[in-house]
């Protein structure tokens, strides 16, 4: 079935649960000519064997097919704990978008199916998963469950966040982590969705609620969603325009190419202030871009998983 397709016949992102399913049975038929060879058929019932561990439980079919080690998991070893934090401000609905496609995602419904993907492979591995959505108010929290019904509930919740139009919603990123932070009690791994950029830039402020979120030991993913093209590398044609801020609404009139080369180095330097921070605060950064596929997303997934259990 064409994810194309079906993005049109649903009207949007009516139907998020079959385009994520789609995403994940894409990116697990790749894995078979990744380093994950072997991993995929089976990863919702084996993690890799490491060294030193118990070679009880190790699956010796499964070696057989693959020449690699893993060993078998039960349910008492599927219990993670996964909260998904997304920025959902004005810039994040950016670029306006009339009819969503695979090829035609903006900035927040490229993080609403990215977090469906995610919360598919968590349902097939048996685990709890918790939804915040936040932009000048805490929008929406829903804490780590595992129920069927509970997964139906956020996915509802991204599709109604995706095709809402959120008109000068400005983001308070430094406030709503803190109070997201407080409500996350036990240790789990966090995937924070968020183009960074704030409608008040005080990066000290940031990066404390940043590091809040490590609070309790919990492993924390920021996944910095951009449109390269235009927010990074700003290909525009060199005619007149007027440049408008969907947060605050103001707005500047000029050439593109009067500014492009001092507006591509001033958003070069914040973004690898933004990674330095991240490495000095132990938190995994990884570029999301818009215009590609969700195969970082869910590469980074798994290689965080073998990390937390």
């Amino acid at each position: 079935m064409n994810i194309q397709a079906e993005l049109n016949k649903a009207g949007g992102f009516k139907n998020l649960e079959l385009l994520a399913k789609q995403v994940v049975e894409g990116f697990i038929a790749g894995m078979h000519k990744s380093p994950f060879h072997g991993f995929s058929a089976e990863f919702a019932e084996h993690k890799i064997y490491n060294q030193g561990e118990s070679t009880r439980h190790i699956d010796w079919k499964l070696y057989a097919k693959t020449d690699k080690l893993y060993t078998k998991r039960y349910d008492d070893e599927t219990n993670l704990r996964c909260h998904l934090i997304i920025d959902d401000s004005s810039s994040m609905h950016y670029p306006a978008v009339k009819e969503f496609g695979i090829d035609n995602l903006n900035k927040i419904s490229f993080s609403a199916l990215a977090a469906a993907s995610l919360m598919h492979i968590l349902k097939k591995q048996r685990d709890a998963v918790g939804l915040s959505i936040y932009s000048d108010a805490y929008d929406y929290y829903a804490p780590e469950k595992g129920s069927e019904r509970h997964h139906q509930m956020l996915l509802k919740q991204l599709s109604t966040m995706v095709i809402s139009k959120q008109l000068n919603k400005q983001t308070e990123t430094y406030t709503y982590l803190h109070q997201i932070a407080e409500k996350i009690h036990r240790r789990s791994m966090i995937f924070f969705f968020t183009d960074m950029f704030q409608t008040s830039t005080d990066e000290v402020k940031l990066f404390e609620a940043l590091r809040h979120l490590k609070y309790n030991k919990h492993e924390v993913v920021l996944f910095h969603v951009i449109d390269k093209e235009k927010e990074l590398s700003f290909n525009f044609d060199n005619s007149p325009r007027r440049f408008v801020d969907v947060e605050t609404n103001e707005f500047i009139n000029l050439y593109p190419d009067t500014i492009k080369e001092g507006y591509e180095q001033a958003v070069e330097d914040y973004f690898k202030s933004i990674r330095l921070k991240c490495g000095q605060y132990k938190i995994k950064y990884v570029e999301a871009d818009i215009n590609r596929s969700f195969d970082k997303i869910l590469t980074t997934y798994m290689v965080e998983r073998q990390k937390f259990i």
